[in-house]
């Protein structure tokens, strides 16, 4: 399950998604907003930005690579979208599976090759009021909905 969302992540709610006995093994990954330095720049927040349903095509994609490569009974990402202040959760990932090894392995597939393919466009906002593009050098053309 792949989801794409411009409101706020709540880690608990996500993590409630899975609940089977069975399962023994739980991994998740929380990509968080941090308040770093950008060539001496604060970062305050950030701004993502995503032509939705290819994103939303390719993140299912991938989840379902990772229940077919590693045996893993079920993955979740959520994405989020819009503006997100330092401190909130951008992207949250769990691996449910049996063992653990399986869950940690299905967890980093995931978020590497969500990083690697998603069209997800990311712009900083700095404390000192500039701001700038850090992937892409310039603000995304979306096709109109």
């Amino acid at each position: 399950m792949f989801i794409l969302q411009t409101s706020p992540i709540d880690p608990s709610q996500a993590r409630n998604i899975c609940r089977d006995p069975a399962i023994g093994g739980i991994v998740i990954f929380e990509g968080v907003v941090r308040a770093d330095q950008t060539q001496g720049r604060v970062v305050s927040e950030l701004l993502y930005i995503a032509d939705n349903a290819p994103v939303i095509a390719e993140g299912e994609k991938i989840i379902k690579e990772a229940l077919s490569l590693f045996p893993i009974t079920e993955a979740v990402c959520i994405q989020r979208i819009g503006q997100l202040k330092a401190t909130e959760t951008a992207v949250w990932i769990g691996v449910w599976a049996s063992h653990r090894d399986e869950s940690f392995k299905g967890c980093r597939y995931i978020i590497e090759e969500i990083k690697k393919r998603l069209l997800i466009w990311k712009k900083e906002f700095y404390t000192d009021g500039s701001s700038a593009w850090i992937q892409g050098s310039q603000a995304p053309v979306l096709p109109q909905t």
